[in-house]
């Protein structure tokens, strides 16, 4: 399914369910919705279930000389509720899916029923005066950063897994250093200093024990820590796509995140079953 919104033609993939209940998925930067193939499935019929390849990602292309916007991608994410009529999502978002989720939250809580936010550092944090001057040079940084190490130490932060490492690998390989670089930038408008803030709906904050993103597995359990709203969870053996590293780990949490709604009958992917997890 597609639909346009400022000069985009974001493409999406949509689960009907029986009911009135959603469940959207949000990617991370520069990769698309297959980051989430080994979620897709662990939601029953009673769902509506919908993932999408945000503008500039995978199938949603974006003209050469137009530039990735997050504002513009946030109201993407808008005209998509509007689309389906949606009142009220569960959002899952990893990276800056996470960042976006957290966006819808803090503007348009009343859209939210709950959150889960995937290794994705707090939009309204404040920084260390190390972590500003950093983002202040950001684009010099890495306009001169070679591209060639730039991938290689992308994808080894990216997991743990040769899963999530080739996936990662491919996707910014069609991504390209030009778009990738400007994709990262505009994330910095989701950051926006607000030390009041607290969530008003129930929030999973997933991490990997062994992530090294950013300031993520730095900032959590304080994250968690000063709201009470928020239940942290450390997933074991993962590094930043923890979803693909642990999925078994990380879909049985959603599932008791989830389990206290009583419509919600999760469906146990084989390879969980298998496991025994």
């Amino acid at each position: 399914m597609n639909f346009t919104n400022d000069s985009c033609d974001v493409q999406y993939w949509y689960k009907a369910g029986r009911g009135n209940k959603y469940v959207v998925l949000l990617h991370g930067a520069s990769i698309d919705h297959l980051t989430f193939e080994t979620q897709a499935d662990i939601f029953d019929d009673a769902y509506n279930v919908i993932a999408w390849d945000a503008r500039c990602h995978g199938l949603s292309k974006l003209d050469e000389q137009r530039k990735f916007d997050f504002k513009e991608m946030y109201g993407d994410c808008l005209k998509l509720f509007d689309i389906h009529r949606i009142e009220k999502a569960i959002l899952i978002g990893q990276s800056m899916g996470g960042n976006l989720a957290q966006e819808i939250a803090y503007y348009h809580p009343e859209k939210v029923e709950k959150l889960v936010i995937i290794e994705s550092t707090q939009n309204t944090q404040r920084l260390a005066w190390a972590e500003r001057l950093t983002l202040k040079f950001a684009r010099q940084i890495l306009a001169v950063y070679p591209w060639k190490s730039y991938l290689s130490a992308g994808v080894k932060l990216s997991g743990t897994t040769e899963y999530a490492r080739e996936y990662t690998r491919n996707c910014l390989m069609r991504m390209g250093k030009k778009r990738h670089i400007e994709i990262m930038l505009s994330l910095l408008h989701a950051l926006h200093e607000d030390k009041e803030y607290h969530f008003s709906m129930p929030v999973l904050l997933l991490c990997g024990e062994m992530s090294e993103a950013g300031n993520i597995k730095k900032i959590v359990t304080k994250w968690a820590d000063s709201d009470k709203n928020i239940t942290l969870r450390m997933i074991p053996g993962a590094s930043h796509c923890v979803n693909m590293d642990n999925p078994g780990a990380v879909n049985n949490y959603i599932i008791d995140f989830l389990r206290c709604e009583p419509d919600f009958i999760p469906l146990i992917p084989s390879y969980l079953a298998k496991s025994g997890q």
